[in-house]
């Protein structure tokens, strides 16, 4: 929503109630109130103007009374790092998913709809970020497109972006992925990073130890989400950074990294989900379930509520939020069960979150309905001439966006390579669909467990070209058009056609649909594709990330086989 503006009225207002000499605009009575600074907890009403606390650890009265008695207030979750566009569904169904389970704040990379429209689908985010009820704070995407061997919608440099930097919703510079472009002090990476030297630049910089962490945060970068062990952790806490843990839909890195939440370190660990779908967050949670994991594995409860806000807020200069007292944000999730962080009420802004107050929003109308510009295939398309060394092949490791380097040998039939199901080795493609190149990128997993059909996504983190995997061409063929027909979207097919689908018409990354029916659909392409055989707890973003090469070992982008740690090309003609 638009910020309050906090004029010398608004002050005199706020100070009166808060000094107990007038009423405020609304006080939660009769609650426990516990504090992330300290950890103690003490029954008091919470006194509200506007957006902001005015008092606490007293007696008051308000306009609007909120009965507090028998749950427990804690700051407002922080999401500090996310792709809305990975919910599937638009900013504002974003916002009634996720702002009841008290993610007050979510700071947001629109780095995929950037990657499909540019300029155009940064303003879109900020244009939504004005009239969602959460506050959606943006950081401007930093590496579109992620590196120069694939075909994107877009390409952002300093001059596209710094237009934006003033609007209320920003923040910074979002995750910098090309830290191979950092080290080598590339001209076009230099200027993006100088340009927001006095603000927050977001690390993306996975793997990266040593000298070379510190040659990557020599430039300025503070914050990480991309450690997925203890070890590498605790050397970038060690050098200064804010370890952002992470626990996804794909990515799951919780179990690892919950030993580093320790007293010592918890202002300097925050939360983040980066890539969440509605099913799982129907199912689990969203930041309220990383919580109750961190506490069920023995974490004190102070250190897991105090990353989940006070140091989220301190890690990105949100000065005004992340504790619940006078002068603070009024942002309060109100729990009914403390240890298993269960939240029954959410105060964003000094709002009361109810289906009215969503209702109030203006609409923002979609953008990028068009974006899925490629012909329909053949099977033919999906064919891979025979070879005479072994099969380079992506290994997909549950759970993890990093892919493992495999070799195999793979049975060749009519000069052409095959898949092979005894070995889980399976076909994936990437189908350029941004600018009619006709690319096709080819390749094989490991890892799916697919005995037949196929599954496509115009979800291909960061370009966002259409991704196949499959055990033969014809469902292959079947998936992939029926992406393109749907102008974007999910399928799950069978050599004899598509079996179940879901439609993501805006940049062909989101659905108009709300996020009910999308978890919906979600179910039935699950559920079809374990009946291909799929072993996959989460098959569809875990299609999605193959496409992605700045995270190692190996990737596949439209121009072909990629590997990360050489940044370059595999040589695939012989």
């Amino acid at each position: 929503m638009m910020p309050v503006k906090h004029d010398e009225a608004f002050l005199a207002r706020a100070i009166a109630a808060g000094a107990g000499e007038t009423s405020a605009d609304m006080v939660v009575k009769d609650v426990l109130l516990f504090s992330v600074i300290d950890g103690s907890t003490v029954e008091t009403d919470i006194a509200i103007v506007g957006d902001r606390i005015v008092g606490t650890h007293g007696r008051y009265s308000g306009d609007v009374t909120v009965d507090g008695r028998g749950l427990t207030a804690v700051p407002g979750f922080i999401d500090t790092h996310l792709h809305v566009e990975s919910s599937l569904v638009t900013p504002f169904e974003f916002d009634r998913c996720v702002l009841p389970h008290g993610v007050t704040t979510a700071i947001c990379d629109p780095h995929e709809i950037a990657n499909v429209l540019g300029a155009e689908g940064i303003r879109y985010f900020l244009d939504s970020s004005l009239e969602t009820v959460m506050d959606l704070k943006v950081n401007l995407s930093s590496c579109v497109p992620a590196t120069a061997f694939e075909t994107a919608g877009a390409c952002l440099e300093i001059e596209d972006l710094l237009p934006f930097r003033d609007h209320p919703s920003v923040i910074g510079l979002a995750e910098f992925m090309n830290f191979p472009g950092v080290l080598a002090r590339d001209p076009k990476v230099l200027a993006k990073l100088a340009a927001f030297q006095d603000g927050h630049i977001d690390g993306h910089a996975p793997l990266l130890s040593g000298l070379g962490l510190n040659g990557y945060l020599a430039a300025g970068i503070r914050t990480d989400h991309e450690a997925t062990t203890a070890e590498e952790a605790l050397e970038k806490l060690a050098k200064g950074m804010t370890i952002l843990m992470r626990e996804g839909s794909v990515s799951k890195d919780l179990e690892a990294l919950a030993p580093i939440l320790t007293p010592d370190v918890s202002a300097f660990v925050a939360l983040c989900t980066d890539d969440r779908n509605p099913l799982d967050i129907a199912e689990e949670g969203h930041l309220d379930s990383m919580i109750r994991r961190l506490i069920a594995r023995g974490i004190r409860p102070l250190d897991a509520y105090r990353a989940a806000s006070w140091s989220a807020a301190n890690a990105f200069g949100l000065k005004d939020r992340g504790s619940v007292s006078p002068g603070k944000r009024a942002d309060i999730a109100l729990l009914d069960d403390f240890e298993d962080c269960r939240v029954s009420q959410v105060i964003c802004g000094g709002v009361l979150v109810n289906d009215a107050e969503f209702a109030k929003r203006s609409p923002v109308a979609p953008v990028g309905l068009d974006s899925v510009k490629v012909a329909p295939v053949t099977a033919a398309h999906f064919e891979i001439p025979a070879r005479n060394s072994e099969a380079d092949v992506i290994g997909v490791v549950p759970g993890r966006i990093i892919t493992e380097h495999l070799k195999r040998t793979l049975p060749v039939a009519g000069g052409k390579t095959r898949v092979d199901l005894e070995q889980d080795v399976l076909k994936v493609a990437v189908v350029e669909r941004h600018k009619g190149t006709g690319n096709i990128g080819l390749g094989f997993v490991n890892g799916f467990g697919m005995k037949r059909g196929a599954i496509a996504s115009s979800v291909g983190h960061d370009s966002h070209n259409i991704c196949v995997v499959g055990a033969d061409e014809e469902a292959m063929a079947h998936a992939v058009n029926r992406v393109i027909a749907m102008k974007g979207g999910f399928a799950v097919a069978d050599s004899d056609g598509v079996r179940a689908e879901l439609a993501l018409q805006l940049a062909g990354l989101m659905s108009l649909e709300p996020f009910e029916t999308v978890k919906s659909d979600l179910e039935k392409l699950r559920a079809a594709a374990r009946d291909l055989g799929c072993t996959l707890a989460e098959p569809f973003l875990q299609v999605a990330f193959l496409p992605l090469p700045v995270i190692p070992h190996l990737k596949i982008t439209d121009f072909g086989m990629f590997d990360v740690n050489r940044f370059e090309l595999i040589d695939q003609g012989s």
